[in-house]
């Protein structure tokens, strides 16, 4: 009896598999600092609770509209024509989902065929490959290096083309960088998939953290509508990592085919969910919580760089993050790989961080390490990986 050999060509997730064995340490009565996971630590907003328990109250309990309520729909298109000058329709461009990483599934399923290629800057989110392998597509990962603030540059876009190639997978802000690009230079990547007609599948669910000019979507430009695939969450921006709802804003033939998908898949959204995510993407107060929690990532991204100021660490290199809630520490230096830098520091100074290698060959030589913790934890855990590094050998620079 066989099994699916595709899936040999991918390993379980390193950040969820990480994340269970401090979770194991944790429960054995060891203090670990979590300095690894991407969920906020931030509550969800009491309102959005409220509007839940309401509709749960009020029998909203059974199977919805596949396609998603038409409330969330249009509660979608009103944030993105808000918040991205963006207009879609909401009962033909805009699908909802069980979360962002379902999104990207129904994206992929609805525009790949087996053997396509997709052009994959590396280091990003494994997820982004290993969806892609699943789907029988073959990946390219085009280097996206520290030395290039981690985008790739369009030298590397073009050596990877090849007649096979069929989309571009992008993520800004970036898990794990934290980097994003300039307006510019996504209106030229935009020019770049016109001109060999390729998908671009835009994941922007941290698109509401970032500490300087707010991120352009990759659909805002003339004509890129019509070939992006536009990936968003509330899990990032409204701390709504477990109630597992998104959507999908693309052209209306790829939501018809997600669609199907999406119907053979989850079948639905759980109504309850759906309506407080409406709810959470129209709430003022709800916005006004959102962007307190983006105050709340920066004052600990200004902690971060202050101490790696005062540290002037020669050993762990901090370069600022753009966005996101992560670091992506370079620890080059020191000489070993990032998954024996984050196996030694967990044991050795009880902080929990994910080896760069986990997104993919360039991220070797790097660690990420989140925010998204309390301010305290911030402070002590860093404190502690500057400390356990300044107690290595010679770092040979």
């Amino acid at each position: 009896m066989n099994l699916n050999t595709q899936l040999d060509q991918i390993r379980q997730s390193a950040t969820v598999s990480l994340n269970d064995r401090i979770v194991a340490a944790r429960a054995a009565g060891k203090q670990i600092l979590p300095l690894h996971v991407g969920d906020p630590d931030f509550p969800t907003p009491q309102p959005v609770v409220q509007t839940a328990l309401q509709a749960l109250q009020a029998g909203l309990t059974h199977y919805s509209a596949s396609t998603g309520e038409l409330e969330l729909r249009r509660a979608a298109a009103l944030k993105l024509a808000r918040d991205n000058h963006l207009e879609y329709d909401p009962q033909a461009e805009i699908l909802v989902t069980h979360g962002g990483i379902h999104a990207y599934y129904l994206a992929m399923q609805s525009i790949l065929n087996p053997g396509d290629e997709v052009l994959i800057p590396d280091p990003t989110w494994a997820t982004h490959a290993n969806m892609a392998v699943m789907l029988r597509a073959n990946v390219i990962r085009v280097p996206a290096l520290a030395e290039n603030d981690f985008l790739p540059t369009f030298e590397a876009w073009e050596r990877a083309l090849s007649p096979r190639s069929r989309a571009i997978v992008i993520n800004y802000p970036s898990n794990p960088t934290g980097a994003y690009p300039s307006r510019a230079y996504l209106q030229q990547l935009q020019e770049f998939a016109a001109a060999h007609h390729l998908w671009v599948v835009s994941d922007e669910v941290y698109e509401n953290l970032y500490y300087g000019e707010k991120p352009c979507s990759a659909a805002a430009f003339e004509g890129a509508k019509e070939r992006t695939l536009v990936i968003h969450s509330l899990s990032k921006t409204y701390a709504m990592t477990g109630w597992r709802v998104g959507y999908l804003a693309a052209p209306a033939r790829v939501i018809e085919q997600a669609i199907k998908v999406g119907q053979n898949s989850i079948t639905c959204v759980a109504p309850f969910v759906q309506k407080a995510a409406a709810f959470a993407l129209t709430d003022p107060t709800v916005q006004q919580a959102a962007a307190e929690m983006r105050a709340a990532y920066a004052r600990r991204r200004a902690l971060v760089l202050r101490m790696a100021k005062e540290w002037q660490s020669e050993k762990i290199l901090t370069k600022p993050s753009q966005g996101a809630f992560y670091f992506f520490l370079d620890i080059r230096p020191l000489h070993m790989s990032s998954l024996e830098f984050c196996e030694r520091v967990l044991e050795e100074a009880g902080v929990g961080l994910v080896p760069g290698s986990a997104f993919g060959t360039q991220g070797e030589g790097f660690v990420r390490m989140t925010i998204a913790a309390a301010d305290e934890q911030v402070q002590a855990g860093f404190q502690a990986i500057l400390q356990w590094a300044e107690q290595q050998g010679s770092t040979g620079v």
